[in-house]
């Protein structure tokens, strides 16, 4: 592919991401200076891959401790925050994560007070 037609096609998946909400006028500047062989040449790849490789292994880290059968909630925060402090760019998917979690949790509630109702109807 011509380099006109891959700029073109990083333009369109950059305007996505903005337009979506992962990505911010702060980091699309940056990406035009990139662009311009600016000082940031070169500069917004390597954030991108500090962030993606933190992400990973925080979330590996989240996932290992939820795992256990007896869970330390304060690791989990810690790492949760040390997550959002790192992805302050990624609001939308941690609005998805926790609106998915709200969702686990409420069914899981739902699911103990049927088990709580049927008791209390059993014959003891």
């Amino acid at each position: 592919m011509a380099a006109a037609a891959l700029r073109a096609q990083l333009n369109a998946l950059l305007a996505n991401m903005f337009t979506t909400g992962m990505v911010d006028e702060q980091f699309q500047q940056l990406q035009s200076l990139q662009e311009d062989g600016g000082s940031a040449s070169g500069f917004v790849a390597e954030v991108a891959t500090l962030f993606i490789d933190d992400a990973d292994r925080i979330i590996a880290d989240i996932a290992a401790l939820l795992d256990r059968p007896v869970v330390d909630f304060d690791k989990v925060d810690a790492h949760v925050h040390q997550l959002k402090g790192s992805s302050s760019r990624c609001l939308m998917a941690l609005a998805l994560v926790r609106s998915e979690f709200c969702d686990v949790r409420n069914k899981f509630q739902t699911m103990m007070q049927l088990e709580q109702q049927i008791e209390a109807c059993s014959p003891k």
